[in-house]
């Protein structure tokens, strides 16, 4: 992404883009082993992580990056689970409605609408894990993953 923020039209064209073949426990390797690459390339302090919403499926944590980073993963993976979108995606709408997810009734201590995870969709499935990067500012965590993500979907 640019340096201008995406709109929700944006995010939606660019999700559409993003739909994989197939995904199983070995693609979740691959993807996280890409995103690992990413980032050791250019020396990015991040924690990766790939989950349903019962398991976790690929989970490390590159130099420089913190116990934080952790924590903000789950809450941005957990808003990409519950609304099956990309955190990302979830912000740039609440902000252009002025609300939270606090309006919505859910704990801002477990849910974060800040850029970083996108669901990973299967063609004639649909969601099925959640891809998230946390460590860098929200629009680069975002970007991060949808280049990981563009590789993957050729």
């Amino acid at each position: 992404m640019d340096q201008i923020d995406p709109t929700v039209d944006d995010l939606l064209v660019e999700a559409a883009l993003l739909i994989l073949p197939a995904f199983d426990e070995n693609l979740a390797w691959v993807l996280g082993h890409a995103l690992v690459t990413l980032a050791q390339r250019d020396n990015l302090g991040v924690v990766i992580n790939i989950r349903t919403p019962n398991r976790t499926l690929f989970h490390a944590a590159t130099p420089g990056s913190a116990a934080l980073n952790d924590n903000w993963a789950r809450r941005k993976s957990n808003a990409a689970l519950m609304f099956a979108e990309a955190s990302l995606l979830v912000g740039t709408r609440n902000r252009a409605k002025a609300q939270t997810l606090a309006d919505q009734g859910l704990d801002e201590a477990d849910y974060a609408d800040h850029g970083g995870a996108v669901p990973i969709c299967v063609t004639g499935v649909g969601m099925v894990a959640v891809v998230t990067v946390s460590g860098l500012p929200q629009r680069e965590d975002h970007a991060m993953v949808v280049t990981a993500l563009r590789g993957m979907a050729g």
